[in-house]
Formats: structure tokens, sequence, C-alpha cells
């Protein structure tokens, strides 16, 4: 059997020196073998929580663990630029000799778009899933060069060079069953292409690609569960017919429209949509975007600290695309913005269990400087406005309010006494501090002042304080 040299391993494995470290004390440590006296059913899961070449190093310490490779069930590999050409050579290697009768269970290579290496993974691979019992293959590629630092012609070269990759190794991808992409421009009909060609796909992830800006993305395929699209130029993405999709999450789209179309999703449960949104940009009628949806049980709006881009609507509109809405989860809301507004959901989703609520102004993600505010139409705090359509509705089934960043105010102790009043089967409260980010403390002092002091009750005088205020013991729990 021929795998890596250790040398040439030491060079891959730089990468994870840290992860490693316990493997190798224990496969070198006092009489240098304490590893390969476990049985072999025990290292094997021990090998595998680890990535793929972590464990080769690991088994190259000690003579009884090199047959364990080819016993794997389970393969990680991944590469940096300087490390590609060993996970290619190690893919090739561990592949073409694992004994047929051993099912790999799962396959995960992440890797960089060049083209001899890509096309040694995407070969052996193709060999793999023709010769052997697989499970589930994931492709993970990226680029040599960061989305920061492309221009435009690097975005449709990457694009070109990964569907000349698609083109030569079509078997390798018609057994895939997970990809992610990053950082390509492609053609019109590129990616519907790509998605006939993986037939067995069952997630796609694109990051910075698009078919060019203000494009259409049309998507169909039978096998497809969950679609996640991370910023891309598209004016719209329309999935056309989906049968078994049942997660779509969405982070920044680029249109001034609704971002997605649903036609034939019949299983869709859970809607992730993330917008940093200016003031130009629509604010999104869940009743139009969902039109064709009524089975979403999970929703997370995130609104990354701006503006809010979802309008409350009556019950009426709403209700048929939301009666079956158990989870919903309001990310990044402006801190001291009135949270009324939010009541619309309950009554428009007779069967929410939770509402999880997070109001913080993350300084790291927001953008500070007051010219660019002005010169790209980033809003100001302004509360939305409105009124219940039913001030006296009852809601049967909403079970848990869970608030990030509470401040013991008029405005969240209105609100909470509201949601308390309305939800009259109302279990438990949960109220936390303001969210921790440790980037936050690397910010200029000048945006650090703006920062406002957390008044979140932490004594047991304070807390009672406010739970008297509120109106109930039993329920409210200070988690912070």
């Amino acid at each position: 059997v021929c795998f890596v040299a250790p040398a040439q391993m030491n060079i891959a494995g730089a990468e994870y020196s840290n992860k490693k470290a316990t493997i190798e004390d224990a496969a070198d440590d006092g009489d240098g073998d304490r590893l390969s006296k476990l049985p072999n059913d025990l290292l094997l899961n021990i090998l595998e929580r680890v990535d793929t070449l972590d464990a080769l190093r690991a088994c190259f310490l000690s003579k009884q663990m090199l047959k364990l490779p080819t016993l794997l069930s389970q393969l990680f590999l991944s590469a940096v630029l300087r490390t590609n050409r060993a996970v290619a050579h190690v893919t090739d290697n561990i592949l073409s000799t694992r004994s047929p009768e051993i099912t790999i269970s799962k396959l995960k290579i992440k890797f960089v778009l060049t083209q001899h290496e890509s096309l040694t993974i995407g070969k052996s691979v193709a060999r793999a899933i023709a010769t052997q019992k697989f499970g589930a293959a994931e492709f993970e590629v990226t680029t040599d060069k960061a989305y920061k630092i492309c221009s435009p012609a690097d975005f449709l070269h990457f694009g070109k060079q990964f569907n000349d990759f698609v083109g030569a190794c079509p078997d390798a991808f018609a057994g895939l069953t997970r990809l992610w992409l990053r950082n390509m421009r492609f053609g019109e009909f590129d990616i519907p292409n790509i998605l006939s060609t993986c037939k067995l796909l069952e997630s796609l992830r694109l990051s910075h690609c698009d078919s060019g800006i203000h494009s259409v993305l049309q998507v169909e395929h039978a096998q497809l569960a969950e679609l996640e699209i991370d910023q891309g130029k598209f004016e719209r993405v329309e999935l056309i017919c989906l049968p078994k999709l049942q997660r779509v999450r969405y982070n920044n789209w680029c249109s001034y429209e609704d971002p997605l179309y649903f036609g034939f999703a019949p299983q869709l449960s859970k809607l992730i949509l993330t917008k940093t949104a200016v003031r130009s940009q629509k604010t999104l009628e869940l009743s139009q975007l969902l039109a064709n949806v009524s089975s979403i049980s999970d929703l997370h709006l995130d609104f990354r600290s701006e503006k809010i881009w979802v309008l409350p609507e009556c019950p009426k509109l709403l209700t048929p695309v939301l009666s079956k809405l158990q989870h919903v989860n309001l990310d990044h809301l402006p801190e001291g913005c009135d949270l009324a507004w939010t009541m619309f959901i309950l009554e428009a989703a007779p069967s929410l269990k939770e509402l999880c609520i997070t109001l913080w102004d993350h300084w790291c993600i927001m953008t500070t400087d007051n010219e660019f505010r002005k010169k790209y139409g980033f809003c100001e705090k302004i509360d939305m406005k409105w009124k219940p359509y039913a001030p006296d509705f009852k809601h049967k089934n909403l079970a848990k309010l869970t608030i990030y960043g509470f401040q013991p105010d008029d405005n969240l102790l209105r609100y909470i006494r509201s949601v308390m009043e309305h939800a009259v089967n109302m279990a438990e409260i949960s109220l936390h501090d303001r969210k921790v980010c440790v980037s936050c403390s690397d910010l200029d002092s000048e945006i650090k002042d703006k920062f406002c002091p957390s008044r979140y009750p932490r004594t047991a005088e304070k807390r009672k304080q406010t739970t008297e205020e509120l109106g109930s013991l039993a329920m409210i729990h200070f988690r912070s």
C-alpha cells in the first residue's frame, strides 16, 4: 500500500498541528505505541473524528496502525493552497487502495480549484464511486483568490474553470450529495447544467457566486433538500420544482424586488433570511413572498442591526402562509426599537410555540462611517408602526419567549406584558443580557464611545423589582 511519504505529510499536516497533538502524543508515549494496543474498531472510531491528514500522521507513528487508513469509513480532507497537492495525492492513494467491501459512509473533500489537483481528486472520486460502496460524498471548492481581491475577470475565470472540471469528471459529480462553491460567475445555464449533472445532490451552497449582475437563477432538482446562497448578484432565485426541498437560507441578496420565488416546494419547512438593508430597498411582504408555500414551520429573520425589512401584515393575508409556523427567530434587531410590530406574527401564526428575539447594535457588522451611511441610504433607527387588528386576540400555543439584549426599560417591559396578555398558555420567559462579541473589543475608541452600558438586572433585588413590574414571578427566568 502506497501512501504519502511522512516528510510530505509533515508539510500537508502543518495546518492541523494543534488538532493532532493529542493523537500523536498517545501514539508516541513511553514505549511509543499506546494507540496501537487498542482494538481496531476503537482506533477507527478515534481516527474518524479528526481530519484524515491528521489520522494518517498518527498511523505513520505506529507500524501496527499502517493498515488502518484503508479501513476508514469516513474521510475528511481539507486543503489550503499550499497543501492542495498533498490532499489530491492522499485522496488518490486512499481511494485506490481501499477494499471495495468497506463502505465509505461519508467523504468530504475541501480543495482549491486548480487544474491538475482538481482533476486528480475528481477522477479518483469517480473511480471510487464506480467501484466501491458509497454513502455521502461532498466537495467544498474554493479559489486561490479570496472574494475581496477578486476582479470581475477572476470570477468569470473561476466559473469557466469549474465548468471545465465538471465536464472532465461528470461521474464524480453524478455521485455527490453535497456541493459548496465559492467566488464564481457562471453563464445563464451553467448552474442548471451543473445541477442536472449532480443527480444525487441533496445540498447546494453558493458563496459569492452568480450568473451575472441582476441575473435570474432557476432551480429544478429531484433530490435537493437544502439550498444556501451567500451574497451574489442574483436579481431573483426562482425555486421552480424542488419536491424534496426542506431548508433555504439566503444571506444578503442584492435585488430591490422579492429575492425568492417559490414554485413547487411542498416540503419546505425552514427559511432563513439575512439582510443588511438600506432605505431604498424593498420591504418584504411575507404574504406575497410565501404565497405558494404553506409548510414553513421555522422562520429566522436576521436584520444585521439595521433597517427592519419585513412589513407587518394583517392576519387575513398572512395566516394562510404561516398557519404551520412553530418557531420564529428575529435576530439583530436594533437596540431600543419598539417591538410592538412583532405582534403581527402572533396574530397570523396560531401554531407558534417559540419566539426568540435578539436586540443588538452589533458594531462589528454595522457600517459606522456617517458619510458612507448617508451616501448609500442606511437608515437611522425608526420604529415600525403597527396596530393590532384584533386588540383582544388570544394565542393558545405560544409557550416560550426568549429575549437577548434585555434591558428593563419601559419599551421592553410593555412589550413583555403585551405578549403575556395575549399568549394565555405562556410557560417560560427567558431574559438574557446582550450577546458578547470578542471582536467588538478591538474597535476604535470613537466607536466604543457609542456603546450604552448594559442595565441588565444582575442582583436579586433588581430582578425581583423587574418581575414585580411584569406581574409574574413563576415564568420569568434571568439567564445571564
